[in-house]
């Protein structure tokens, strides 16, 4: 569309850009409403306190005892998507305020911050592996530290006496039990044997490193052990991080051991982040040929480079042939039929991950939908927009863009405060694909806002 609109005559451009943003926005609003809602169906397990059990789908079709969960990345990947439709708000901006003079400033000013989110975003992308990594290993500290809690209460009784002030006899003997050889010390392999007595099975431990940051934390003298008086400041902090923790969780129910509740939502902390042990879906391991993957993706994106470059232009005559000879608007031919083509990949793709009925494949459905939506919203929006700029065509799409923002904001921000989806939100995504066709009818066809 960018190499025919920049070649061709002002009309030609023109049409190229029409015919352009009825495809971003009949691809956006698809994706985000139909695939979604379809992934909701084909992935959906039993809920239990609030999250998806892995492979358990014994409920059917109940509106609320069933649906998905997806991690928190996720809902950071909603987030950005939501923020990614605020070029076409300064892009809309002269037209809402009835200005003729600003437009092609805003265009620019719209290209540029298009380009800019586009570059942070990719950065983001790039960087958030690692930030993912950090994040899991402070939470999974922070679930040791709770589980260490749990387990010292569970074995010695109440860590704090009636007055709230640490039990000291108690902490005397459980340091006595953990203190094999009986030197009044803790060293690393007693800390280690700690670690494996308390079976924390819920996570996948890395022994070695869970014994690392214990040392870290206790031993304040930096001599490699761990003395009573350094045992106790410890247990104290600890103790005193749970206390502060506000539990906001349906795992933690109504519990007024607050010890308990800091241990579950800890759990819900690690369980939201996503790690499940680093194993692939499949059971397969991962790929570690960099070089050769790296060759295939240069290849395959070259392919496909090409394949847009042969077809892309027919493609659009196309749509005007049709439109011409059926008398139907070339908008709605790239609204309504393009997006079923276009978006295959990704709803094939989405819907595979979907029927797998698990957490993580179910996350990575979501977070390709958002992706996709993130990158029509910045990458194809900077192309439209700089073709605009550059031809000095016409910014006429408000029925279009109003669709679009609604759209990406409304489930945008849905999914950002949760991450779990009863089979009931499905309806919600659903609905919102008739009424966005609607709502450019009316707008277009009633109230000229074209």
């Amino acid at each position: 569309m960018c190499v025919s609109g920049l070649s061709g005559s002002t009309e030609t451009a023109q049409d190229q850009v029409s015919v352009g943003i009825g495809l971003l926005a009949g691809s956006t609003v698809m994706l985000l409403t139909v695939v979604w809602g379809s992934c909701i169906i084909l992935g959906k397990c039993d809920l239990q306190n609030s999250i998806a059990v892995d492979n358990q789908d014994t409920k059917g079709f109940s509106l609320v005892g069933s649906g998905v969960s997806t991690d928190i990345w996720t809902s950071y990947s909603a987030m950005i998507m939501a923020v990614s439709v605020l070029p076409f708000l300064v892009v809309q901006f002269p037209q809402v305020t009835h200005s003729a003079s600003g437009g092609h400033l805003a265009v620019l000013i719209g290209l540029i911050m298009s380009i800019f989110l586009l570059i942070a975003y990719c950065i983001y992308q790039v960087y958030q592996p690692s930030i993912q990594k950090r994040r899991i290993a402070f939470a999974k500290c922070k679930h040791i530290r709770s589980g260490l809690l749990k387990y010292f209460t569970n074995e010695n009784g109440g860590l704090v006496d009636n007055r709230g002030q640490l039990n000291r006899e108690v902490l005397y003997k459980l340091f006595k039990s953990v203190d094999v050889n009986g030197d009044g010390h803790l060293s690393q392999s007693e800390l280690r044997a700690l670690v494996v007595g308390m079976q924390l099975t819920d996570i996948k431990v890395d022994e070695e490193d869970a014994v690392s940051k214990l040392m870290k934390e206790f031993d304040t003298s930096g001599d490699d052990e761990v003395d009573f008086e350094e045992f106790i400041t410890g247990v104290s902090n600890w103790l005193e991080e749970a206390r502060r923790a506000k539990i906001d969780s349906p795992i933690a129910g109504n519990s007024n051991n607050y010890i308990h509740d800091y241990h579950e939502e800890t759990k819900r902390e690690h369980y939201l982040l996503g790690d499940e042990g680093g194993e692939d879906d499949d059971g397969n391991g991962v790929d570690h040929d960099v070089r050769g993957t790296t060759i295939k993706a240069v290849l395959l994106l070259l392919l496909g480079t090409l394949v847009a470059a042969v077809f892309a232009d027919p493609l659009v005559d196309a749509v005007d042939g049709f439109s011409t000879a059926t008398s139907i608007p070339s908008f709605f031919i790239s609204f309504i039929v393009l997006p079923l083509v276009t978006n295959s990949s990704e709803s094939v793709s989405a819907i595979i991950f979907a029927s797998r009925k698990k957490k993580r494949s179910t996350s990575l459905t979501f977070s390709e939908l958002y992706g996709a939506a993130t990158m029509n919203n910045l990458l194809c929006l900077s192309v439209f927009l700089a073709l605009v700029y550059v031809r000095g065509l016409t910014w006429d799409f408000t029925s279009e863009v109003l669709v679009i923002v609604i759209v990406c904001i409304v489930m945008g921000v849905f999914g950002s405060l949760r991450t779990t989806f009863p089979l009931w939100t499905s309806f919600i995504a659903f609905v919102l694909y008739p009424l966005s066709l609607v709502l450019v009818y009316v707008l277009d066809y009633r109230f000229g806002w074209s």
